[in-house]
């Protein structure tokens, strides 16, 4: 995948005329979150909108060679999935989870305030007008292979009350998702594996909770939202010391 395979990371702002394209993209996708834009897509409507989302998603699946299988399969194997294609489809929320590694925890987080911090890429997974192209990373501090950056996790503070899991966003500069999205709250689509992962405190890359995910607009960030297009993500959970 084109997104997966070149990160080399597409750092934002701060980059010669060769990253001007990156530059257009930000400032498109602030002013859609700052002002609420609900996208026509050349005048197509929702409805439409989420047809074509539709398609994209079954376009990556089959590309891909994804195996979907049920909630009742992914319980029956102990909340894992088994090989590198195998995703469970979550039909509440439509999101697609492949889970990697459960981690190293005793048990799934339980009620209560849990400091985190995740590593992740992002990746379109369908082409808006000017702004991206499906394949395109638009944002990641996981997989960075230019020594000269050092992008910091992704720290969050996360409540779950009563089954509801919510959580924000605590560092807003460039090169956070609050920063570029214009808002503190972590998408959903983000929230949903944690029902099933075991993260722990461990210093260890390897160790930590894992997970690949097919996120749809109303999952995803404020952007998706606005726009209609999913997204796919690589996440890495574990509990801040």
């Amino acid at each position: 995948m084109r997104g997966r395979l070149c990160v080399e990371i597409l750092i934002f702002v701060r980059r010669k005329s060769m990253e001007m394209k990156k530059i257009y993209y930000l400032l498109a996708i602030i002013g859609a979150s700052t002002f609420g834009i609900q996208s026509c897509d050349d005048g197509k409507t929702y409805a439409e909108m989420k047809e074509d989302e539709a398609d994209a998603i079954n376009r990556y699946i089959n590309q891909n060679d994804i195996e979907v299988i049920d909630e009742a399969t992914f319980a029956a194997q102990d909340s894992v999935t088994i090989g590198e294609n195998q995703y469970v489809l979550l039909d509440e929320s439509g999101v697609y989870m492949h889970v990697s590694y459960r981690g190293d925890g005793n048990e799934v987080l339980q009620e209560g305030t849990h400091d985190m911090v995740a590593r992740f890429v992002e990746v379109a997974l369908q082409t808006r007008s000017e702004m991206f192209e499906a394949g395109d990373t638009l944002m990641a501090n996981m997989y960075v292979r230019n020594s000269d950056y050092y992008i910091e996790g992704e720290e969050f503070k996360l409540t779950i009350s009563g089954g509801s899991y919510s959580a924000s966003f605590l560092r807003n500069d460039s090169y956070s998702m609050y920063g570029l999205y214009s808002t503190a709250a972590v998408p959903s689509g983000w929230l949903i594996p944690l029902r099933y992962l075991k993260p722990s405190r461990t210093t260890r890359s390897d160790r930590q909770a894992r997970v690949k995910l097919i996120v749809p607009h109303s999952e995803g960030t404020s952007t998706a939202q606005s726009y209609v297009y999913p997204c796919y993500y690589e996440i890495a959970y574990n509990i801040v010391k």
